[in-house]
């Protein structure tokens, strides 16, 4: 009797416990039960959720100026200058560099940003004309009364767009001034964290991983540190692209002639952080202006475009950035379309470091898993005596 239930309980084992696909689907199941339960507690977790919409900011500014600036302290400490003194010697030159912004470069962009949307209405009416000019020709008569229900629809819906718009900020005017103080509020606490995490950053991952079991410890530390390692280079990496394509650009549309050089440089910069699709997005203003000025503009800003593409691709992003993150160009796309849809532009610029983060904390999770469970052993023996066989 008692083999009997023996053998009912092997077999039990063998086809069910012992199995990865039903212990996968377990393992979701216990996940869902989890994440159903928390939904019926949300409200429990609101004020958290405010606190961390509170104090998110200051801290993602000030853990980008960190990872930007702690190698150079480092360096001047190593150089036998106090931690204390090279952080006080950076915030100087930071402080420098936002004054000379302020005082060279955004009235700079505020004069071309004016000038662009006072002449807006030329551009459009000298793009209109030009269409209207090539519509005319005879080759193009057969399609003629389709391009123009297209425009009309286009011109209609930008009139839409433009309304709703205008009516969507004056209703939510008390949000824009909250999110104005919120910015505020981040950056009269960014300094203040900042110093302190160039302070003591170093010692944050040992002191959180003292309140973990000892045999936890290290495994835990070592992806802390992969984790740290995979978000420092890949924001460091970003924005020195990011600076060396607005850079181009700027002097690129200097030396063509094209107007509104700098702001154009540095919007191309900015949205260089979309991996892939940034600097496509760049080029549809510069485009915009070439057509109006004229085709050999439209030459000009092209050659320039496909001469940054090659500096980028060939030069700059292999330098810099190398394949540090190991993430599948598809994959990237899917992160960023994901987590834009989730969270907005903050999520475009944060989707693939918090993706790479998950990354490396899922596959330790996995190995841990592995070899926890003993599911994987029994494959790789029955390999191993294959092959000897």
């Amino acid at each position: 009797m008692e083999q009997k239930e023996k053998r009912k309980f092997s077999w039990f084992w063998k086809w069910f416990l012992n199995n990865q696909f039903v212990t996968a689907l377990l393992i979701i199941l216990l996940v869902l039960l989890i994440l159903n339960a928390f939904t019926k507690v949300a409200y429990l977790f609101k004020p958290v959720m405010e606190f961390i919409g509170v104090v998110s900011l200051p801290i993602v500014m000030a853990g980008i100026l960190y990872y930007l600036m702690n190698p150079a302290v480092d360096y001047l400490e190593k150089k036998g200058m106090k931690r204390v003194y090279s952080i006080t010697l950076l915030f100087l030159l930071l402080v420098g560099l936002i004054v000379w912004g302020i005082v060279v470069i955004i009235p700079k962009i505020r004069e071309q940003t004016l000038s662009f949307a006072n002449n807006f209405p030329d551009y459009l009416n000298t793009i209109d004309n030009k269409v209207t000019e090539i519509l005319n020709d005879p080759i193009f008569s057969q399609i003629q009364d389709q391009v123009e229900s297209y425009g009309d629809k286009v011109t209609s819906w930008l009139t839409t767009f433009i309304r709703d718009f205008s009516k969507s900020t004056i209703e939510n005017i008390g949000h824009f001034v909250g999110a104005v103080a919120t910015v505020i509020v981040a950056i009269i606490t960014m300094p203040f964290i900042l110093f302190y995490l160039l302070k003591d950053g170093r010692k944050l991952a040992p002191y959180f991983v003292k309140f973990l079991p000892i045999r936890l410890r290290k495994p835990t530390y070592q992806v802390l540190k992969e984790v740290n390692d995979q978000v420092s280079s890949y924001i460091r990496g970003q924005l020195t692209v990011a600076f060396a394509v607005a850079l181009m650009f700027i002097v690129g549309f200097a030396i063509i002639g094209l107007d509104y050089a700098i702001t154009l440089g540095l919007i191309a910069g900015v949205l260089n952080l979309v991996p892939y699709l940034g600097s496509f997005l760049a080029m549809i203003p510069a485009v915009f202006l070439a057509i109006v000025i004229g085709p050999f503009m439209l030459v000009k800003v092209l050659i320039v475009f496909v001469v940054e593409q090659t500096i980028e691709g060939r030069v700059i992003s292999p330098l810099v950035l190398g394949s540090q993150l190991s993430i599948h160009p598809v994959t990237i796309l899917l992160v960023l379309l994901t987590s834009g849809k989730l969270f907005g532009i903050v999520g475009v610029i944060l989707g693939i470091p918090v993706y790479a983060a998950a990354k490396v904390v899922i596959t330790h999770l996995f190995e841990w898993y592995k070899k926890i469970s003993g599911l994987y052993e029994e494959k790789i023996e029955l390999t191993e005596k294959k092959d000897q066989t």
